[in-house]
Parts: structure tokens; sequence; C-alpha cells
């Protein structure tokens, strides 16, 4: 997970151990008291004790010590920091294990003991196999064939046989797996970067490139990681163009494809985590209210499993969608005020990970604090955290850009800003329009803006009477209410119409909704 902020790595580094690890550092490096690592200590506690980084503070407090010499210190610290949780985290780890058991089998090669290295190498293979690891194969592989080519091992009969004939089945499958990673990939980059498709250009153009890009044999594949890479090309796919049957569909494929094969879950824990953040995702988005529940009741539990808690990133990562989840469930029963109650806590979580949480999942949590305030009546305080997301650089989720300001002018015509309204519609316009981000739906709030101000409030009825008409007349066209996957504005301007807050509208939309169901 990418910082959102640049700062020193090394310091970055340190911030990240826990206690435990610290401790196992200190013993790690007590074992050598050379000269060096007796300073690389001190470095060390002083880094550990600053909150922010200093390097002209760090260099008054190591005494005796040049910016020359530090810059040595430090690289020699990151080092044994990572030889130290290297050792520390190698049980826990199958990717470590594998390049241990790899590395253990070179230095045999190296000493002459060829039949101990290969009978390693035999058993690495074999526990890389049984995970589905099959990138580290080429390199087992590669050296098993060094050794053929300079010694008789006489180890098997038709050894070089089989070993090419591996090497190229292995070969075919990682291609498989590059060319589906880089689909899933490249069409996620393009959700991060725009959000859902703005108009039947962006449709078309995700519909050549998936035309384009899925292997004409992907649905034959039949391996692990060739079907999750194919779901999740395919969730990313539906995502873009909101068809959200179809989101939902994969979502569950992808999900369901780690309880069909449970040893996976150790294995590609991100991956899950990640599926079950789109499973409720496309439960929210369809409002499938039953099983959103039980849906992140099951995150929960996993959330709280060991393998999930001492991994800091599959911690963060469980943190943030489920406080995603958690705000979500809000929007869909019109809860907004009982959301709230979420925010201190997420808040708390936010300034303890902040060095490891990306500007993309902090953009969306404020996004989402930002509409649990709107919903629930505090429009100062949610344009407190839209403000969070207007200053940031507008380089992704462009969607969420022009939505924020949305929001935000929104924020400010509930407030009764009337000073204000005309050059901000005039400024969020303008920045909506070059996003090419203008459905409608947003043209048809513009013009509503722009003519309510000077009216009076008898005035006003018949002409959010006449917008609701409109907006609600345009409900079912997915490109017109993109807007409705970011902001309710349809209940918004019920809220005004019947004169309840939007809280309300939104809570009987639920209840009818389960009457119906």
């Amino acid at each position: 997970m990418m910082s959102n902020r640049s700062t020193d790595i090394l310091f970055q580094l340190i911030k990240s151990l826990e206690k435990a690890e610290k401790r196992h550092f200190k013993l790690y490096i007590k074992r050598s008291s050379g000269k060096e690592e007796l300073k690389i200590v001190r470095l060390f506690d002083v880094l550990d004790k600053l909150k922010e980084y200093d390097e002209k503070l760090l260099l008054h407090k190591l005494n005796g010590i040049t910016k020359p010499q530090l810059a040595n210190l430090k690289t020699h610290l990151y080092k044994q920091l990572l030889a130290s949780l290297r050792l520390l985290k190698s049980t826990d780890s199958l990717d470590l294990q594998l390049n241990e058991q790899f590395d253990y089998a070179h230095i045999l090669y190296k000493k002459g003991l060829y039949l101990q290295s290969l009978r390693i190498l035999d058993r690495a293979k074999e526990i890389a196999k049984a995970n589905q690891k099959f990138n580290f194969l080429p390199q087992i592989i590669a050296l098993e064939k060094r050794i053929e080519n300079l010694h008789i091992t006489r180890s098997m009969q038709d050894r070089a046989e089989l070993l090419s004939e591996e090497a190229n089945e292995v070969s075919r499958h990682i291609d498989a797996v590059a060319r589906l990673s880089n689909l899933s990939l490249q069409l996620f980059s393009w959700f991060v970067k725009y959000g859902h498709a703005r108009n039947e250009k962006d449709e078309k153009g995700v519909k050549k490139f998936m035309k384009e890009n899925l292997p004409a044999d992907a649905w034959k594949q039949t391996g692990f990681y060739e079907r999750l890479y194919l779901y999740q090309s395919y969730t990313w796919y539906a995502f873009i163009r909101q068809d959200f049957l179809q989101y939902y569909r994969y979502a569950k494929k992808w999900v369901d494809l780690f309880h069909e094969q449970p040893l996976m879950l150790r294995v590609e824990t991100g991956h899950y985590i990640k599926g079950l953040h789109s499973l409720l995702n496309a439960h929210f988005d369809l409002r499938n209210y039953r099983q959103f529940e039980p849906t992140i009741r099951k995150f929960e539990k996993f959330a709280q499993t060991d393998r999930v808690k001492k991994h800091d990133s599959f911690r963060i990562q469980a943190f943030i969608y489920i406080a995603t989840a958690r705000m979500n469930q809000h929007f869909i029963l019109g809860t907004f005020k009982q959301g709230l109650s979420l925010v201190p806590g997420i808040e708390e979580k936010l300034a303890d990970y902040h060095l490891f949480i990306d500007r993309h999942r902090v953009l969306v949590l404020n996004y989402k604090i930002a509409m649990l305030y709107f919903g629930s009546g505090d429009y100062a305080t949610s344009i407190d955290y839209l403000q969070k997301i207007i200053n940031e650089k507008a380089d992704l989720r462009q969607d969420l850009q022009c939505y924020a300001r949305l929001l935000h002018l929104m924020a400010h015509y509930e407030l009764g800003n009337d000073m204000l309204m005309e050059s901000l519609s005039k400024s969020v316009y303008r920045f909506m329009a070059k996003m090419e981000n203008l459905t409608v739906i947003e043209e048809a709030m513009f013009r509503f803006i722009r003519h309510s101000l000077p009216l009076s409030p008898r005035q006003l009825k018949p002409e959010l009477e006449k917008f609701l008409h409109t907006i609600k007349h345009l409900e079912k066209n997915r490109f017109e209410t993109r807007a409705l996957a970011y902001l309710d504005i349809i209940s918004w301007v019920e809220s005004k119409v019947y004169g309840k807050p939007m809280s309300e509208i939104i809570h009987e939309k639920y209840l009818q909704s389960k009457r119906k169901k």
C-alpha cells in the first residue's frame, strides 16, 4: 500500500514496526556488538521517538555524527531492519520460506553438494505447486537444469526431457496469468483515474479495450490465478459500466473461488479481502439489504483472525473496507446521524495509519464522511470534509472530485449562503464540464440552483416539483443517473418537495423496498 505522503523511507519503516518487531531488532543487532552496530541502535532510538522526520533535529540529537556519516548509518540501519524482519516473519510467509529454501539449495550447489541441493529444490517445488506459487518454479527449474547440465547426477532417467517439458508448461501457465492480471490491473487503474463510465464514448472505449485484451482462451483456464484475475477483470469491467448486476455476479464468483479452495485464503489473503469489499459494494449498489449485513459480519469476523490482525497491510486494508461498508449501510438505511458515531474511530485509525494509506482511499473515506454529515443536516462540517478533497490535486478519481464540488455547492445552498452561490455554481459547472462529467441530471441541477436563488419559498415549490419530475424521468438511464451512485440527488429534492429530512425520505424508501421483498 503506497503512502499518501512522501517521507523518509527509514523513518516510515521504523514507524510501521510493532513492539515485538522492535524488541526482535534489538536482540538481533546485539548479537553483533561492533561500533557501527551501536551507532545504528542509537539512530534507531532517536528516530523511534521523533513524531515527524526532521534531519536537523536528528543531527543535533546524534552528537558527533556528520551529515555524510548519517546517510551511511541510515542505509546500514535500513538493511539491518529488513534482515531482522525477514528472520522474524519467515515462518509466517510462504514466499519467504520458498526463497529461503532456494537460497539453501543455491548454497549447497556452490559447495558441490548437488544431490542435497536437488533434494531441497524438489521439496520447494512441491510446496510451490501445492500452494499455486507458480512464479517460483522458473528459478527452481533453472537451477535444476544448471545442475543437470554441468554435472552427471544420475538422479533420474530422462531428467532432461522432463525438466524441459516442465519448464514449458510453467512458462505457458505464467503467461496466461500475466495476461489476465495485466487486464485486471489496467481496468482497475482506469476506474481509479476516472470512476464510472461518463458517457457512451467512455463505455465504447472500455468495451474495445476488454475485447482486444481478453485472452481468447480465458474461459477455458481452470487454474486458481487464471480464474481469480478473470473474475476480477469482469468485476471492474461491470463496475466501470455501472452494470451492477454483472458486478455482483463476478464479485461473488471472486469470493466463492476462495471458499472452493480454502487453502488460498492464507496464500492470497489480500485478494480475498478486496473480493469481500467488491461484494459489499455490489450489495450497496443493488440495495441488497438482506445480504449486506451477513456479508459484512463475515468480513468483520475474518478481520479478527490472526492472519489479518498480525499483518499490517491486511489489517489496514480491512479497516478501510469495513469502515466504507458500515458508512454505506447508513446511506442505505437513511440513518445518517447514527452513522456519525463511526467518524471518531475512523479519524483515529486514519491518524495511526496515515503513512501507509494511499490518497485514493483517504479521498473516498473523506467523501463518505462528508455525506454522513450532509445527510445529518450538519452542512458546515460536511463542507470541512469536502474541502479536504477539493484542495487535493485532481489527478485521480475525477468523478469524486466533481461530486465533492457538487455536494459542496448543495451544502452552501442549504446554509443559505446566497452571496456565494452564483460564483460557486459557475466554478463547479466549469470544473465538471472540463472533466466531461456533466449528465442531464447535473445540468438540471445547475439550472435549478441558478433559477431558484431569487425566488421566495412560495415560488420555489413549483420549481422544485418541476426539477423532481425531470430527474425522476431520467432515473432508468445509466449514464444520466451516474450521479446517483455518488449522491442521492433525487432523495434530496424529494426532501425539499415533501418538507421532510433527507434521512427520513431514504429510510421510508428502505422500508418500502423491504416490504416488497
